[in-house]
């Protein structure tokens, strides 16, 4: 099952980080069609927002076909984002491997690697417009 988080100083709408952590389960494999999503009020109690905001995101899935709700019972994955185990992105998963040990062996920690990677991400992004 998924576990949410959520970064205050992000910059990125709650319900927009939840959404993402969705998709991303998804590419990675760790949600599969048929998987239960964490109920409203639990995911709302652990990450401290409200109610509504993770409806929002659950809607949002919804809507783009990634997830199905069921009165009563609970929100279920019906779509998938692809399958990263294929070979083709091997080299890849390799190649942050590489630089993950790179940047551990340079003494970043963990919330440093990322904020590393989130910054090179969208400034590469940025110049590519």
């Amino acid at each position: 099952m998924i576990e949410f988080h959520i970064e205050p100083r992000s910059g990125v709408a709650p319900y927009l980080q939840l959404v993402h952590q969705v998709r991303q389960a998804l590419r990675l494999g760790l949600l599969h069609q048929g998987d239960r999503l964490p109920k409203v009020k639990d995911v709302a109690a652990k990450v401290a927002i409200n109610p509504n905001t993770v409806l929002k995101a659950y809607r949002q899935l919804e809507n783009e076909g990634l997830v199905s709700p069921k009165p009563g019972v609970g929100t279920f994955v019906t779509g998938t984002l692809g399958d990263p185990a294929t070979s083709e992105h091997e080299p890849l998963r390799q190649e942050l491997r590489r630089w993950l040990a790179s940047a551990r062996a340079a003494g970043l920690d963990q919330e440093s690697i990322e904020a590393l990677f989130q910054q090179t991400f969208r400034t590469t992004v940025e110049e590519e417009r």
